[in-house]
């Protein structure tokens, strides 16, 4: 792992005390994911200075594509981002996992009085 993928990596396991469980370095249909939290089918890709380029930028589309088919959805940033803003990427990655449960009916806990609870 490089060093930016080390980073984020710390901060994704974390957030597991909130219910959300990365994988790290995950094979899946012949690719390796850098980081997924499968519940969510989402995708966390870091990219480097190789995926700028014209070739690479191709594969990642296809490769991104074959996802976004299966149902996933895929969060790219540079490896820049997580060395000048880790915790704008950490929010943004939480942000979308929260989006995916909006409606409190999904939460494990039941909603308290005056959280959309029925009050008898």
């Amino acid at each position: 792992m490089s060093q930016q993928e080390i980073k984020l990596w710390l901060r994704l396991r974390a957030l597991r005390e909130r219910d959300f469980h990365f994988r790290r370095q995950a094979p899946r249909d012949g690719f390796i994911l850098d980081f997924v939290c499968l519940r969510e089918k989402l995708i966390v890709e870091l990219d480097g200075d190789t995926h700028g380029h014209s070739r690479q930028l191709t594969t990642d589309t296809k490769r991104d594509e074959h996802f976004l088919e299966k149902g996933f959805r895929v969060l790219r940033f540079w490896n820049t981002d997580v060395d000048q803003n880790l915790d704008g990427v950490v929010e943004t990655v939480y942000r979308i996992l929260t989006s995916a449960n909006p409606t409190p009916a999904l939460r494990a806990d039941p909603p308290l009085t005056g959280e959309g609870g029925i009050v008898e």
